[in-house]
């Protein structure tokens, strides 16, 4: 299968190509030319296997270039018993007789992020020799807290590549910065950016298109590469545990086969319900999707009228990785409701970029409304969500609160009796302040002692990667002003 920039579908690659590069040169997205199907006698197949082989047979069908019993081997290494505390991976868990959620933060850092860059990096070391690529990735990450950590611990030790974490220096949760700030390896790096998620995103996307640095990092033996969900082989992945959501509601006889789910993801990059989207578009039973996203409600706002406008306050909230203005992954939304129209996808990025806005066409935004509902959570909605769940005996992050809200919302607005899954994507211990305060305590001062606070208060145990944080030194300080990291990508590949 072939892979094309959603701004010049003239730029085609093969998967490893798509995967290697991340970013195409045009600053376009790859996208698949075409999705392949799924059918009922598929889904039917799947019911019955495991998360790891239903995720090679899912991959396999967009990595036709990669063998069979390779992705397989990826699959047992990315989500084994070593890696995942949970034998299911990504289980659901029943919250009343239609709803359920599905939990994707069973993996070594407690975020959804594991799900994807726990495959990616093996994605990729395959993808170099497939290409017969003899330089080093330098692999690029802007993070909004979970994801670096995450690319991190896959990157960490893998031959050939090096990666150098941004995230915003006042913009993650403390345990977050924590998780990043005493990873170890040799080949890892992290910098904070003195603004928010969307300077640190930009200055990436700056950097991928400056010819002067790919030159300049060339003649240092590295190229570049991303860990984002820019990157094909970050999406790919995301893109099995919603079929897989699907096939465990068949297997405990909860649904019948080919009966519609509605599923409502907590987003900011728009990369994790894009995956979801994905899944529909192979032939997955979805009726709805509904989009949750915190007071930063600029995809609400989009879905509802058609107008994407950054131009508005940036709000700091509880559920940092939705603390997003620029979704980068919605240009590939944009171009498949387009319908592949490059040029269409080229002025919205260019009014985005100049501006601030655009607008869609009529067209697009009625076929975007029949498939997305957008709604938002506000920080007291958060909290209150946190402790009416905690109430019912289930203890959840930020994230998730959201999108248990906006489902709320969502049903209260249509009468809609749908099935519905909403998606977790963190461990609460992961912003146990918020947690603790929503539950009506108050945390102790340092950030590491209130996670032992929280399994104390709650009765539910912490993840053990989390627990083990306590005592452990930072060993990354270094800050930065967002005009100036390509000094500090420069530095790092000394």
């Amino acid at each position: 299968m072939e892979y094309l920039s959603t701004r010049d579908k003239t730029l085609r690659k093969n998967a490893a190509q798509a995967i290697t590069m991340g970013l195409s040169r045009d600053r376009g997205l790859f996208t698949p030319v075409s999705f392949p199907s799924i059918s009922a006698l598929e889904v039917e197949t799947l019911r019955g296997m495991s998360y790891q082989r239903r995720a090679a047979y899912i991959m396999g069908k967009f990595l036709e270039d990669f063998r069979p019993e390779d992705l397989e081997q990826f699959a047992e290494n990315a989500y084994g018993p070593d890696k995942f505390d949970h034998p299911a991976v990504a289980p659901l868990r029943k919250v009343d007789g239609r709803t359920w959620c599905l939990e994707l933060w069973h993996g070594p850092t407690s975020a959804f992020k594991d799900m994807a860059l726990q495959m990616l990096p093996q994605l990729l070391s395959a993808s170099l020799g497939m290409t017969r690529e003899k330089k080093t990735a330098c692999i690029l990450v802007a993070t909004s807290g979970d994801t670096g950590k995450a690319a991190m611990e896959g990157f960490t030790g893998v031959d050939q590549t090096k990666i150098l974490v941004f995230y915003p220096e006042n913009g993650v949760s403390e345990i977050q910065k924590l998780q990043m700030a005493t990873q170890e390896g040799e080949n890892v790096g992290v910098c904070a950016v003195k603004g928010n998620f969307d300077d640190a995103q930009n200055g990436v996307k700056r950097i991928f298109s400056d010819e002067a640095m790919r030159e300049e990092l060339t003649g240092r033996g590295y190229f570049l590469s991303s860990a984002n969900s820019i990157n094909w082989g970050r999406i790919l992945p995301q893109v099995v545990y919603y079929i897989s959501a699907y096939c465990d509601l068949l297997e405990a006889h909860e649904i019948k086969l080919g009966e519609p789910v509605n599923f409502c993801v907590p987003t900011g990059n728009f990369g994790n319900i894009l995956a979801c989207y994905y899944a529909k578009r192979m032939g997955l039973p979805v009726r709805k999707l509904i989009c949750a996203s915190n007071c930063n409600d600029v995809l609400t706002d989009f879905i509802r009228t058609g107008v994407y406008d950054r131009n508005r306050p940036f709000h700091t909230t509880m559920s940092p990785s939705m603390d997003i203005l620029i979704s980068s992954n919605l240009e590939r939304l944009l171009f498949d409701m387009s319908g592949g129209k490059d040029e269409l996808v080229r002025d919205y990025m260019g009014q985005l970029a100049e501006t601030g806005r655009y607008e869609i066409t009529p067209g697009m935004k009625k076929r975007m409304q029949e498939i997305f509902y957008g709604g938002f959570c506000g920080e007291e909605e958060t909290a209150s969500s946190i402790a009416m769940l905690y109430r019912y005996g289930y203890l959840i992050d930020p994230h998730t609160a959201v999108a248990a809200k906006v489902l709320t919302d969502y049903r209260h607005e249509t009468g809609d009796k749908t099935p519905a899954i909403f998606v977790s994507t963190a461990s609460p211990y992961k912003f146990c302040d918020s947690v603790l305060t929503s539950i009506g305590q108050v945390p102790v001062e340092n950030s590491v002692d209130r996670i032992a606070q929280m399994a104390e208060i709650t009765g539910v145990a912490a993840p053990a990667r989390l627990a083990g944080l306590k005592g452990k030194e930072a060993r990354f300080h270094d800050v930065t002003e967002k005009e100036l990291m390509e000094e500090k990508v420069l530095q790092f590949l000394q």
